[in-house]
């Protein structure tokens, strides 16, 4: 057995070494790897192909794609570190050359074959709330705002747009299923994208969507399928299960038989179909291939959780109705069972997880290391009064996006503009940080330099507004300055920072802040080697900012996590507690319409579940005090415990309550009367 493999169990070497028994130069069949929760998914995709460049594979000819451009720099780090391992000086320079997200993959693939497939070379990115405010110039020009009764924000309407591409479903199928209310607005809303696309392939623009659609329709060209497909002889694609369709259909025809193909991911972790993934890709992934379907390999061994926290999640995904089998183990045994704590309300919650968390805090167990997560975010709205009365510091992960600031947007806004200017939405902001030009003056100057090959040089001869007064000739010399990229990179953004502060103390409040955020921005952007790979990978996988995530408590040193389960995966804690494990809110009211839909839901519990090393809590608060929600006004609501919890499963599990109450003649509880005797003391020597 050669070095690198004596860390892997079994499971994982017949992964990691798949093909390899093939003769020289032949490339293995199709390979689905099932990775358990906690399983060392990671670990054995690094090592897979750590090992085929080992065996004389070409790093320069190996395609990993993963779901976060984090996720494939650490990859390609493991990938290096194994091969120096064992090659030494004879490694490979280069490394990984194609590693990152599927998005960002088909950003490069696409600036290759722009202009075989018709696309400007320099066209620009649009990230989400761009592409929102494009569907919004387009809604509002067709008239569809003025409408007397309810047409979709514009916000629904992309999100319309893009459940429609990547589910690779007709307009009709997404309102009947996820848009019932907008149903009657078909025809309009055909009209209004069909439009939006028309707007974006004038202004030269792709929004986050088309990354893949343009992806998937050059492959489905013959001739262009073979020519990328053969750039690569292996593709590597982690999170199989969060794929959707039009990411499967691209893998297809790369690899229409499968060769040098391998997918990595967990049906019982499929939790995104909101985003349009379907559990489908990685379910029928085996039968999608002939006449040998793909092999299958199940990596079981955990070594994340106890033996009692698994046979719980184990349980609760046994009764899935259709799954890979499997039964997570591992060699950590504890006596303690994962709890089920019943609480009489919110409130009861709350002082539970205050009580256990400073408990925990007391034994050695770091706020840091102790999670609460919940199937919404509006769940942890008492505790999270609870603890900041208690004066208990947290984070609540899924707060505002460092690139969502105001502030931010606009200095991008510059870059992007010079980048491509025919791109409307961003020429529309940045008209607008003069003074005297509002949205009619910014419409009618981008209107008159539309027509011109070189928008940027009839800018410049356009006469200043009156109310700009002196702010015209800099800005337009800054924007002809960066058009031709005069400063270099990142010089660029350091000029573009020093034009717009002035105007930030008019434009913003708070100016000094924003500020520091600028010159962040400006050392983000020296980490990339142009302009051109900073703005589509700054809009593909946008950093958090420190000073913009929602509650991060500066000055601690040490903090709880909260975090909606859809954001908690992929994490691990050693004491984790799940909010409000009951019917309605898990499966949520509004995730319980379809089998489909419970299915997932039952998923996302057993994510949860999963994410525990040492301690899990489950509670079920027996009533919620609902605020006006019906005709009836402020009223208790009393609930039951998931039904994804039956009674044949509660063997796994410890029941308690809490508060626990013990009878006294005077009917306080005894914790009470110890605490009043206590009190009594001390103010004996006050």
């Amino acid at each position: 057995m050669t070095a690198h493999l004596e860390t892997l169990n079994e499971r994982q070497r017949e992964a990691v070494t798949h093909g390899s028994s093939l003769p020289d130069q032949s490339v293995a069949g199709p390979l689905l790897i099932i990775a358990g929760a906690g399983s060392g998914k990671t670990n054995t995709l690094a090592h897979r192909v750590a090992h085929l460049i080992v065996n004389g594979a070409d790093p320069r000819r190996i395609l990993l794609m993963t779901f976060s451009r984090r996720a494939a720099s650490e990859m390609a780090r493991r990938v290096d570190r194994i091969c120096r391992q064992v090659l030494g000086d004879k490694a490979p320079a280069d490394g990984l050359l194609w590693s990152g997200t599927f998005h960002g993959i088909g950003a490069r693939l696409l600036r290759l074959y722009a202009e075989q497939i018709g696309l400007p070379v320099d066209f620009t990115i649009h990230d989400r709330e761009d592409s929102a405010d494009l569907m919004n110039l387009v809604r509002h020009e067709l008239g569809f705002s003025k409408t007397e009764t309810r047409f979709p924000t514009k916000g629904t309407c992309l999100a319309i747009y893009s459940r429609v591409v990547n589910a690779e479903s007709s307009i009709a199928e997404v309102l009947k299923s996820a848009y019932p209310w907008a149903i009657n607005w078909q025809d309009e809303l055909k009209t209004l994208f069909a439009t939006y696309v028309t707007a974006k392939q004038t202004q030269g623009v792709l929004d986050y969507d088309d990354l893949l659609l343009y992806w998937a329709q050059m492959v489905s060209h013959a001739e262009l399928a073979d020519d990328i497909g053969n750039r690569f002889d292996h593709v590597m694609v982690d999170e199989y299960q969060d794929t959707n369709r039009l990411q499967a259909q691209i893998l297809m025809s790369l690899k229409p038989g499968g060769r040098g193909l391998t997918v990595v991911g967990d049906d019982a972790q499929s939790i995104y179909s909101f985003r349009a993934a379907t559990i489908r890709n990685i379910l029928d992934f085996p039968t999608e291939f002939s006449p040998k379907p793909a092999d299958v390999i199940t990596l079981e061994r955990n070594y994340r959780s106890t033996q009692p926290i698994l046979a719980a999640a184990n349980g609760v995904i046994g009764l899935a109705r259709e799954r890979y089998t499997k039964n997570l183990w591992t060699d950590r045994l504890s006596e303690q069972k994962p709890r089920l704590v019943t609480a009489k309300d919110e409130n009861d919650q709350a002082g539970f997880i205050v009580e256990e968390v400073l408990a925990n805090r007391e034994v050695g167990i770091p706020l840091k290391q102790q999670a609460v997560l919940f199937r919404t975010s509006s769940h942890s709205g008492t505790l999270e009064v609870e603890l900041t009365r208690r004066n208990i510091p947290f984070v609540k992960f899924g707060g505002l996006k460092f690139l969502d600031s105001a502030h931010v947007k606009d200095l991008l806004a510059i870059i992007r503009f010079a980048q491509n200017p025919r791109d409307r939405v961003a020429g529309f902001r940045v008209l607008q940080m003069l003074p005297g030009i509002g949205p009619q003056r910014a419409a009618t100057i981008l209107d008159t330099i539309a027509a011109d090959p070189e928008p940027l040089a009839s800018l410049a001869e356009i006469p200043p507004p009156s109310k700009t007064g002196d702010d015209w000739a800099p800005f337009t010399t800054l924007l002809t300055g960066l058009r031709r990229q005069e400063h270099g990179w990142p010089g660029d953004i350091e000029k573009a920072r020093l034009w717009y502060e002035p105007h930030l103390d008019r434009i913003h409040e708070d100016p000094e802040t924003r500020k520091a955020d600028l010159l962040q921005l400006e050392q983000i952007a020296s980490g990339y080697p142009s302009r051109e790979r900073f703005l589509t990978e700054l809009t593909l996988d946008p950093p958090d900012a420190t000073s913009d995530q929602a509650g991060v408590p500066l000055l601690d040193e040490d903090y709880l996590i909260l975090s909606t389960i859809h954001s908690a995966k992929g994490q691990e804690w050693r004491a984790v507690f799940m909010l409000n494990v009951v019917d309605g809110c898990m499966p949520s009211d509004l995730g319980a319409g379809t089998t489909d839909e419970l299915e997932e839901e039952r998923r996302l519990l057993y994510v949860g579940m999963t994410r525990a090393r040492d301690s899990l809590s489950l509670i079920t608060p027996q009533r919620f005090y609902t605020h006006g929600q019906n005709s009836r006004g402020d009223r208790h609501v009393y609930a039951s415990r998931t039904r994804f919890i039956p009674a044949m499963l509660l063997q796994f599990f410890e029941q308690t309550s809490w508060p626990k109450v013990e009878a006294t003649t005077t009917g306080r509880s005894a914790s009470q009367i110890r605490i009043d005797v206590a009190a009594k003391m001390r103010g004996m020597w006050g």
